[in-house]
This record gives C-alpha cells, sequence and structure tokens, in this order.
C-alpha cells in the first residue's frame, strides 16, 4: 500500500474530505481511515512504486456538484399465503445513486500536477522559482498557486471523469464521505468520523452523459455532467 492516512489528510483542501473518490480497489482500514492502495491518478511516482501501484484512484470535486441521491432497491419475492398474509422473501438491498456538476472546470490542472506521496513530502521546484521548497505529503506543486489549479479543492475536472468511465467497462470502488456515523456502530465515538470516508461500495456506471457549457480561452473549458452508479 503506498497511499497513507497522512496523504489522504493533506489531500482534501478543507475540514472534510471531498464527498467521492473513485478506486480500482476497496483498499485497507488504517488508523480507522478507509484508504484506497496504489497511487492517486497524476501523483508523483515514489521509489518504492511498482507499475500495479500507479493511477489507483482519483479523488472527485466537490465544486459546483449538485445532491447525491441514493434510491434503495429491495430484491425479494413477495407473495401472499393462503390466509391472505404477505411474506417476503427478501435477498438484498442495492443502491442507485446519482450526482451531477454544472459548470465543472474541463481539467483540474493547468498540467500534470505531481502529486506528492512521499512520506513526509518532498523537495521540489514550483513553478517560476529557482529554489526547490518542501511540498507536504498530498499536495501538489501547483496547489498554493490559483492560476495552476483549476478545481478549487484539486479535486477531478470533467476530462478525468470522462476518461475514468471510458477505462471501467466493468466494476469499480466508491467511496463515499457524508454524515453516515451509524457505519461506524452506536458509541460515542460513533459520531466523531465526519472527516473520514465512512462507505465503500462496488459499483457500475449505468449512464453518463456531458456537455460543453462553454469554451475557454487557452485555460479551460467548462463542461456539464451528470451520471449514475449502480451498486454491484
Amino acid at each position: 500500500m503506498i497511499t497513507n492516512k497522512n496523504y489522504l489528510l493533506g489531500r482534501k483542501k478543507y475540514s472534510r474530505p471531498q464527498a467521492m473518490l473513485f478506486a480500482n480497489n476497496a483498499g485497507s482500514i488504517v488508523d480507522g481511515f478507509y484508504v484506497p492502495n496504489g497511487l492517486e491518478i497524476n501523483a508523483a511516482t515514489p521509489s518504492n512504486a511498482t507499475p500495479e501501484d500507479l493511477d489507483q484512484y482519483m479523488i472527485l470535486s466537490d465544486d459546483n456538484r449538485g445532491e447525491i441521491s441514493f434510491r434503495q432497491n429491495r430484491i425479494e419475492k413477495r407473495e401472499r399465503t393462503i390466509n391472505g398474509r404477505m411474506r417476503s422473501y427478501h435477498v438484498a438491498d442495492k443502491l442507485t445513486i446519482d450526482v451531477s456538476w454544472s459548470n465543472l472546470p474541463s481539467r483540474s490542472f493547468k498540467t500534470v500536477p505531481g502529486l506528492v506521496a512521499e512520506p513526509g513530502g518532498s523537495m521540489q521546484t514550483k513553478p517560476g522559482q529557482k529554489t526547490p521548497v518542501l511540498i507536504p505529503e498530498g499536495k501538489s506543486i501547483y496547489s498554493s498557486n490559483n492560476l495552476y489549479e483549476y478545481t478549487t479543492d484539486g479535486g477531478a475536472g470533467g476530462v478525468e471523469l470522462l476518461d475514468w468511465y471510458e477505462n471501467h467497462p466493468g466494476s469499480f470502488w466508491l467511496y463515499l464521505a457524508y454524515d453516515n456515523y451509524s457505519n461506524f456502530g452506536r458509541d460515542e465515538s460513533a459520531y466523531n468520523n465526519l472527516n473520514k470516508y465512512n462507505e465503500i461500495i462496488e459499483v457500475y456506471f449505468a449512464d453518463f452523459s456531458y456537455s460543453v457549457a462553454k469554451r475557454g480561452g487557452t485555460t479551460f473549458d467548462l463542461w456539464n455532467i451528470s451520471m449514475t452508479l449502480e451498486e454491484v
């Protein structure tokens, strides 16, 4: 496992992580945090990385994201008995998730950001500077310069979302961060997990559509995107 808890904590911009993360694996639980295995797309490659570690997950942006709509699909067989009462043979409950973005930048960064995955960060030279500086773990060399970062939280832009869709005809894993404290139990500590991904679901794309709402000059376009995900 390359990614660790400190990387995810450094990767988010605000007090809570971005609401959604796509991954090729279910990850591991590290110090109570769900952490995907491998490296984030566009992460700088650490010295101990293998080809199998590359491009394993992508953090989605909260920029201009609409509501995340959950629909429960109860799979069961119902029939009435001889006395008229209904009997149900319950199989499973499966989710359908709808989400959309309006005016999402077509790219998250101006160029490959080189997100730092080295423990403790690494020394890199930022654009326009000659002296290398320490870039904290989970940050990019562009993260402090808004001219180079187009989504405010560094999450995926339109092209990244489309690329993930085109390369995932099969299932993948969806990490969710929203207030669903019961996933952590019923005791007092269950209420203290807003800064974590709290649910992981294996899903397929059921629908994906996008439109180019506005074309930019020399920086980026603005896309409208909607998608539907179905639990495996």
